[in-house]
């Protein structure tokens, strides 16, 4: 009886609450105005019409004809965000990637009874954004915390409905950190210019420097921001810029880069730089934009990446690779690319009882990405890191805050690699529950 009375006691507290916040002026509802909260997610389901062995660059042959279906949810996010009053507000971002991580203790009766801790759920857990906020006036924010880094048009705009594939979109997902956040202070604002209805948005980061023996292969600096301490190490430095132009009503033009020291980045420091005479210097520029209006939506990307000393981090990655260590030892390269674009048609935007209800688009997207573009008279050797993709499928959004998705992609890799063709489908949402 105890465990339904303090149900009965749980109701009545929820509905005075309920009740309290209806209430105009009520110290409920002000709390509530000031409250925002919203998350997104996606679910994905996929059949992949070749080969997960690791060999099958090295021995295309032998791999010919299998394929490999997956299911996940790549991404579920949760933000809670407080407007304090004068200014002053912060905002807390919560991602599980991959149905976050779990693992459990288990008692072994084959091993002589041991009790052994197994992992049982791969995926991450990550707190993606944690700042706090001053607004001075629209056109000067400062911003400290931990924050997402909007270098190219993925890290500026990644949750799912801002693109129409399944998946985030491969190239810049591959090269990049993604989605990039990292713990620095921002300064930006919103500036109008000139012209009827024209702005421009600027933002200027000072962030904790990545890491180069994070750096690889086949991710470029994808790993880059990580750090597997319960520290984000800080011994170099970072800065981080981006530009967006609104000339005209649904078109925004983006620029944004990155630049800073890498080597060095590490723990416990052992001044690398000083040994071998090297900085590890990391250039980043993209250039991204988006074109929305009467039932078209286009969006368009360009990224490049430079390392300096990059044959020299690759022999100082393999020194510190190996055993417990959480870095590997697959090379960098000098520089890696990334390009792509996709169109969508909103067939509903022609039916007028349909129009702004709902929304039906036919969308393509083609991208070409490598993460291993070697130096002059590097021969590198890896010519599966250079890739094309094409991608054709729909987005059908029943309401505005959730899109079914389905794509038919085709992976082109260079030589006599096997082609890499899949289906997909998937469905996310992207919504605010409570805003001011």
């Amino acid at each position: 009886m105890k465990k339904y009375s303090l149900l009965f006691y749980v109701l009545i507290l929820f509905s005075a609450w309920t009740l309290s916040a209806q209430e105009a002026g009520s110290p409920m509802q002000k709390f509530l105005g000031r409250l925002t909260v919203g998350g997104y997610g996606e679910v994905a389901l996929t059949r992949n019409f070749y080969s997960d062995n690791v060999y099958r660059y090295s021995n295309p042959e032998a791999h010919r004809g299998e394929q490999h279906g997956r299911f996940d949810i790549p991404h579920a996010v949760i933000y809670i965000g407080y407007d304090f009053g004068k200014g002053w507000s912060m905002q807390t971002e919560v991602e599980f990637e991959h149905l976050g991580t779990g693992s459990a203790v288990e008692r072994e009766f084959e091993e002589a009874g041991e009790w052994e801790a197994e992992i049982e759920q791969g995926g991450e857990v990550e707190l993606e954004q944690f700042w706090i906020q001053k607004s001075f006036f629209p056109e000067l924010n400062i911003r400290a915390g931990h924050i997402v880094v909007p270098v190219g048009g993925l890290n500026n705009a990644h949750e799912p409905l801002n693109f129409f594939t399944v998946y985030r979109p491969e190239g810049e997902y591959t090269i990049l950190p993604s989605t990039w956040h990292d713990t620095g202070i921002s300064v930006w604002g919103d500036v109008p210019l000139g012209k009827k209805g024209a702005s421009m948005r600027y933002e200027a980061q000072v962030l904790a420097g990545l890491d180069a023996m994070m750096f690889s292969r086949d991710k470029f600096i994808h790993n880059g921001a990580h750090s597997a301490f319960e520290f984000k190490v800080a011994n170099n430095y970072g800065g981080a810029f981006r530009l967006d132009f609104l000339p005209v009503e649904g078109l925004r033009l983006g620029l944004s880069g990155f630049a800073g020291n890498t080597v060095n980045n590490t723990y416990p420091r052992e001044q690398l730089s000083e040994q071998y005479d090297v900085k590890g210097t990391l250039l980043v520029g993209s250039f991204d934009m988006q074109y929305k209006g009467h039932g078209v939506i286009v969006r368009a990307n360009a990224d490049y990446g430079h390392l300096s000393d990059a044959a020299t981090v690759s022999k100082l990655k393999a020194r510190r690779s190996g055993g417990d260590s959480p870095y590997s030892s697959a090379p960098v390269a000098t520089a890696a690319a990334a390009a792509g674009c996709e169109a969508g048609l909103d067939i509903f935007h022609f039916i007028p009882r349909l129009r702004g209800a709902q929304a039906f688009y036919l969308f393509g997207r083609y991208e070409y990405y490598d993460s291993y573009i070697p130096a002059a008279g590097d021969a590198g050797g890896f010519d599966f890191t250079s890739r094309h993709r094409v991608v054709a499928g729909i987005n059908y959004f029943p309401i505005p805050q959730i899109a079914v998705k389905a794509e038919y992609a085709h992976r082109f890799l260079r030589r006599d690699f096997n082609p890499e063709p899949s289906v997909s489908l998937g469905i996310a949402y992207m919504a605010f529950f409570n805003r001011k």
